[in-house]
């Protein structure tokens, strides 16, 4: 992706360093559970880094508050965020691509809602960090935050995407904030708290079938974000996202992780689902063709 002469947005916190204190209880629902069974600690550990990239609070897997439970009341973050501590090339990177989004989507705003944009916040932390949602620990993946409305992101999930998953490239770590930024539009159009009233009613496997469509719709908006983005991409861009889309296929991950694939607990969507929606929106360009509720077929 070609971000040489894009701007750098200052929306960012760095809590990097600064440690962010114990667990506390949540509300919500309770952990993701695959088959019915038990998994060991490296299946585990499999879901934890990458069933998360693009997903709820990740405090779900660990019996905490998860996507669709209640959300907490905002809780003080420890420590105060300070301007980013250095300028390297990840650094400048990461603040290119959100400028990318808080650009597309003022403009998408204007055009399709009729109402101004209003960006997150993105929170770079190493090891744990304190959000609105709870203490989450970098091994989870970025997530997002809908109480404070902000992207959380240890960079180093980058390096494990690429190295352990078969994901590298630039685009692939790019698409990772988009979707997460397509939390925030959800959060701005009021999907967020429909999603929630809609999952308190359900059933496990009715909840996770919801849950599935707000992830899908994400990566959907991450499609329309590429899209208006299209000037920048660079040969293999897409590719790179499709991998990315693929490698955190429900599926994909339950099949690694376990040799089964139980469908009634999928909670992001299969991996055919995950790039058929990235690819309808960066085909369509438009935050109506993102309409995964309404959609007989997923």
């Amino acid at each position: 992706m070609d971000l040489d002469d894009e701007r750098e947005s200052s929306n960012i916190e760095d809590m990097r360093g600064q440690g962010g204190g114990g667990f506390p209880s949540m509300g919500g629902g309770g952990g993701l559970r695959l088959g019915g069974g038990g998994m060991g600690c490296g299946g585990i550990a499999i879901l934890i880094v990458l069933a998360l990239v693009f997903g709820i609070n990740p405090l779900s897997l660990l019996g905490g508050g998860g996507g669709g439970g209640q959300v907490s009341a905002p809780q003080q973050q420890i420590g105060q965020p300070s301007a980013p501590q250095s300028s390297s090339d990840m650094d400048r990177f990461v603040a290119k691509v959100l400028a990318t989004t808080e650009d597309s989507w003022s403009r998408i705003f204007a055009q399709e809602v009729g109402s101004s944009y209003r960006p997150p916040k993105l929170v770079l932390f190493t090891g744990r960090v304190r959000s609105g949602c709870g203490a989450a620990e970098s091994a989870m993946g970025p997530f997002y935050c809908p109480a404070d409305q902000k992207v959380y992101l240890d960079q180093s999930f980058f390096d494990e995407l690429s190295r352990r998953f078969g994901a590298p490239g630039d685009f692939a770590a790019a698409y990772v904030i988009a979707h997460e930024v397509g939390h925030h539009i959800q959060t701005l159009l009021g999907i967020s708290d429909q999603v929630q009233r809609a999952q308190a009613r359900a059933s496990k496997t009715q909840g996770n079938a919801i849950q599935v469509r707000m992830e899908l719709q994400a990566d959907c908006l991450a499609g329309v974000w590429a899209k208006a983005n299209a000037g920048k991409l660079e040969p293999g861009d897409v590719e790179e996202a499709m991998r990315a889309a693929s490698a955190i296929g429900d599926d994909t991950l339950q099949r690694a992780a376990q040799g089964v694939v139980v469908p009634e607990s999928f909670t992001h969507g299969s991996s055919a689902q995950r790039t058929k929606w990235f690819m309808r929106g960066l085909t369509e360009g438009t935050i109506a063709a993102c309409d995964t509720f309404n959609s007989r077929e997923i």
